[in-house]
């Protein structure tokens, strides 16, 4: 008996080592290959190889799997501020917003405040290259007041627990007040952020985007706060 139940046992293993391979085995080799495509990003970032990173970012989201829904808005994020750099800045930031909404339905604050920080940013970067395509004033303000509301909201949220981060969206605050403010002549004397210098048509792509998105009509269009900030706008900050 003893001996037939150990045959019996060891007939079923292949079928368990199987379902081990196509159940939870997938699902780990799958953060494994995740896992690999994310450093192979980070190293092409630190290599400025902006282009690859991006495609390595594209390979760990298609590996990762769908219930990892924190780490997929993480790489979205990563891949969004990587496509700044390769000149893609109003595609990057309409990403951004639509992944601030996702964010802003779950319960990580923390997230939703990485995403928004660089939704702000890139809004300012945005409004920035707007005004210097001598867009009109309605039309470049609309990203720069965006920004704005993004980096107030998250000045005064962080201003009770992290008197750093609040100084720092107080600081970036204060430089999308001034780029408002600022006469055309001298923000074409600045020296355009590195991270810009690929940016081309800005205009014309917002507009197109806007368009692609502008929602149906009876639908509220949302606050910035609500619907939709990394480094500080004029490239010396977090």
């Amino acid at each position: 008996m003893k001996k037939n139940l150990l045959i019996f046992l060891w007939a079923l293993a292949p079928v368990a080592l199987l379902a081990y391979h196509y159940g939870p085995g997938q699902t780990g080799l799958a953060r494994e290959e995740a896992k690999a495509s994310i450093q192979a990003a980070l190293d092409f970032e630190k290599k400025e190889q902006w282009q690859q990173a991006i495609d390595a970012y594209n390979e760990a989201l298609a590996a990762l799997p769908e219930e990892e829904t924190a780490k997929r808005m993480q790489l979205q994020l990563a891949r969004a501020n990587a496509r700044i750099y390769v000149g893609e800045l109003p595609e990057a930031m309409f990403a951004m917003e639509h992944l601030l909404d996702e964010a802003a339905k779950g319960d990580d604050k923390k997230l939703e405040n990485k995403v928004r920080a660089s939704l702000a940013s890139a809004q300012y970067y945005t409004g920035w290259l707007m005004r210097l395509e001598l867009a009109e004033k309605e039309e470049w303000m609309e990203p720069v007041e965006k920004a704005r509301q993004n980096f107030r909201l998250l000045a005064e949220q962080s201003a009770k627990t992290d008197a750093k981060a609040s100084e720092e969206h107080q600081k970036n605050l204060e430089a999308v007040v001034r780029l408002a403010r600022m006469d055309l002549s001298e923000l074409q004397a600045l020296p355009l952020p590195k991270k810009c210098q690929g940016c081309k048509n800005v205009c014309s792509k917002c507009r197109g985007q806007k368009k692609s998105n502008k929602p149906k009509q009876g639908k509220k269009k949302e606050d910035a706060r609500g619907a939709s900030v990394g480094q500080r706008p004029d490239g010396t900050g977090s």
